[in-house]
């Protein structure tokens, strides 16, 4: 039931490693930092040249850096890049005005990257996703392939683990993402208010997590409405559909609606007098 296989298909997923050996899968955020070691292979130091704000659009092809003699066709749902009048397939964009504050990051193939976004390492970065004007990813992430980092979107020591959309003003932290969409506004709290580790309750069991800071687990097909909130520590399972301006905490099974209690009766409509 809090296993990881059941909130995640991680067949074949390149982050499944994470959660060998896990009995919880909360436990998985504890390997964040052992595998960016162990797998990180930076590749943007020529996009940085020594700096952190880049001032020149530039794509990363098979390994290589390319500064200019390039076109971006933007008209599409994604854009393509033409070198010579060929396709240059798998190529990532780094557009001018990013930040890279260190070395420490990797870009997948077919990665965008907009215009006002900040990552700082270490982060891996997967394949055809996307990081949007003014997302900011602050170190300690895992981003799968076929996500969406969105418009000021922020995740910090987290795992998106692929087809993960955070579109729209979301807060990430120290959470799991499988494949889900997060509603704009969603927030994902990830501290308690009182000095002390997270601690589950899941049909009148006790889990002791050990974790200071713990967000929110959140499994494959999760859909969360605008301007949802989690509380430290919940639990998402497939399928789960929270309505918007819900506050979600503790565990939900999978396939579960959450929603907003509304006493119709108690509004009060009136005519406007001009």
């Amino acid at each position: 039931m809090l296993k990881a296989g059941d909130f995640f298909d991680l067949n074949k997923n390149p982050f499944r490693v994470l959660f060998g050996g896990t009995e919880y899968v909360w436990e998985a955020l504890n390997n964040i930092k052992p595998f960016i070691n162990e797998n990180l292979e930076p590749n943007v130091e020529a996009v940085r040249r020594g700096g952190t704000f880049v001032r020149d659009t530039v794509v990363i092809y098979e390994g290589n850096v390319i500064d200019s003699g390039f076109v971006i066709d933007s008209t599409g749902k994604k854009p393509v890049v033409k070198k010579d009048g060929v396709d240059l397939e798998g190529a990532s964009i780094v557009y001018a005005g990013a930040s890279m504050l260190d070395d420490r990051i990797y870009i997948g193939r077919g990665v965008t990257i907009e215009p006002c976004a900040l990552i700082k390492g270490p982060a891996i970065i997967g394949d055809n996703t996307e990081v949007r004007h003014g997302a900011y990813i602050r170190g300690d992430v895992l981003i799968g392939s076929g996500c969406v980092v969105g418009h000021t979107t922020e995740i910090k020591s987290s795992i998106m683990l692929g087809g993960s959309k955070a579109g729209h003003f979301a807060y990430i932290g120290d959470s799991i993402l499988g494949r889900v969409n997060l509603g704009a506004g969603t927030k994902l709290a990830n501290l308690k208010i009182i000095d002390s580790p997270v601690v589950l309750q899941v049909n009148n069991q006790t889990y002791k997590t050990g974790l200071r800071k713990f967000g929110a687990i959140l499994g494959d097909g999760v859909e969360t409405g605008c301007n949802t909130v989690t509380a430290p520590g919940t639990l998402l399972g497939k399928g789960v559909l929270l309505y918007p301006n819900t506050t979600a905490r503790g565990y939900y099974p999978p396939g579960m609606v959450v929603k907003i209690k509304q006493n119709q009766d108690k509004q009060k409509l009136t005519r406007r007098k001009d």
